[in-house]
């Protein structure tokens, strides 16, 4: 199993910066890809950024450019840099991390963060 919890969330104005964490713990040797997604209110659950153990990065159109997912010393924590903040980016945050299948594992698993809140104001 894999725990996860995110924090960093807050209320900024548009245009100002947020730096998001998520800390795992438990099975985290396991993990092949660690993630952000995010969901506004009514709205569903949308990719944000993903990263492979292999260094690989996706991100979402509207991030581009403005976000980057990232690690530093810490192989268990990863981070969600977002610059120039836009009020649709207003949304509770996930962490998502990622199990493929393998020979010691059979089947795909998703673990997910809480959540924290994002607020842009115009």
């Amino acid at each position: 199993q894999v725990q996860l919890v995110e924090s960093g969330g807050g209320s900024v104005q548009a245009g100002g910066s947020l730096r998001l964490s998520c800390e795992a713990s438990g099975s985290t040797y396991d993990i092949d890809i660690m993630g952000w997604y995010r969901q506004a209110p009514g709205k569903e659950r949308e990719m944000v950024a993903t990263r492979t153990i292999h260094g690989g990065v996706t991100y979402a159109e509207s991030a581009k450019d403005r976000f980057t997912i990232y690690q530093e010393s810490a192989v268990d924590t990863w981070f969600l840099q977002m610059n120039n903040l836009k009020s649709e980016d207003t949304a509770v945050y996930f962490c998502n991390a990622v199990r493929l299948p393998s020979a010691r594992w059979n089947n795909r698993r998703d673990f997910w963060g809480q959540g924290t809140q994002v607020t842009v104001s115009s």
